[in-house]
């Protein structure tokens, strides 16, 4: 407080002490009567409620004041040490989003996107890119496997499919066979040929030069030696238009089905001995059905 309050002070404390607002007999002004204030203690109130808001003024334009600048980051730090802190790795991300978000708009052109906008662009582009390399070496897999398989098909392993009932009961119609090229076939092989533009399967009964003779039951044998056929269901002499005993020429097979009664094979002039290059090969397994799956 300054002297100057004092002083005020003090004289408004001498000007009360003068006389009683409701005293009549206090001081020199008792001529106003009971009951009611003198003119100077009414001035005196006054003087007092004036000079304690004047002093509380001085106190307040006395005290020093930080300028508003400064006020405010001093509240923020408050406000910072108030409030709950997160830990050190959690804060970092969190202040580099903060100090992104309060770049001024001014800053950037109009037109040229954010870092996260990019950072979210980049991440569909590698996916993309991602996506359209895996689908086209998936493209490329099964390609190289079909063309794989087909070469395999057509040269090593070639598969077919039975019509007719030539062949039964050995094989049925339906059932699909693979064959595999050999070399020479032997008495007894199931052999795959080509006959007019058509596939046939037979079996074959003798090689190049041998004797082949059929009686009238349908018993077969090659160079005077009856032939085992434990895979006929019955015997039969057939379609028969050649004149047995036969001698099979150079460089052929003579070839018969199992189904003596109804197959057309090398007993009839129309398909012959067949040479060795009409043969596709010899057929290997049946796969299908697949409960009848076997090794020939």
């Amino acid at each position: 407080m300054t002297n100057r309050n004092i002083v005020l002070e003090r004289a408004i404390y001498r000007v009360s002490e003068t006389g009683s607002e409701t005293d009549p007999e206090a001081g020199p002004f008792n001529e106003w009567g009971a009951g009611q204030m003198h003119p100077a203690s009414k001035n005196a109130r006054h003087a007092r409620q004036k000079y304690a808001r004047q002093a509380e003024q001085a106190q307040k334009a006395a005290a020093p004041q930080a300028p508003a600048e400064e006020r405010q980051p001093a509240q923020a730090s408050a406000a910072r040490a108030a409030a709950p802190q997160a830990p050190a790795e959690e804060r970092q991300p969190a202040q580099a989003s903060a100090a992104r978000a309060a770049e001024p708009a001014r800053s950037r052109p109009k037109g040229v996107p954010t870092l996260e906008q990019l950072e979210k662009e980049l991440k569909k582009e590698r996916r993309r890119a991602d996506f359209g390399r895996v689908l086209r070496n998936t493209v490329f897999s099964l390609v190289v496997v079909a063309a794989v398989s087909a070469l395999i098909a057509v040269l090593f392993l070639p598969v077919l499919q039975i019509h007719g009932t030539s062949m039964a009961p050995t094989l049925a119609d339906g059932d699909i066979v693979a064959a595999i090229s050999v070399g020479k076939c032997r008495q007894g092989e199931l052999i795959a040929f080509y006959y007019n533009n058509n596939i046939l399967i037979k079996r074959v009964i003798a090689g190049p030069s041998d004797w082949v003779d059929i009686d009238a039951e349908g018993n077969v044998s090659v160079n005077g030696q009856p032939l085992e056929e434990p895979y006929l269901a019955e015997k039969a002499r057939g379609n028969c238009d050649v004149t047995f005993p036969y001698q099979v020429p150079d460089g052929r097979y003579f070839v018969m089905g199992d189904h003596r009664a109804t197959s057309v094979d090398s007993r009839n002039e129309v398909v012959g001995c067949i040479s060795r290059d009409m043969v596709i090969g010899r057929i290997l397994l049946r796969v299908w059905p697949l409960n009848g799956f076997r090794l020939f």
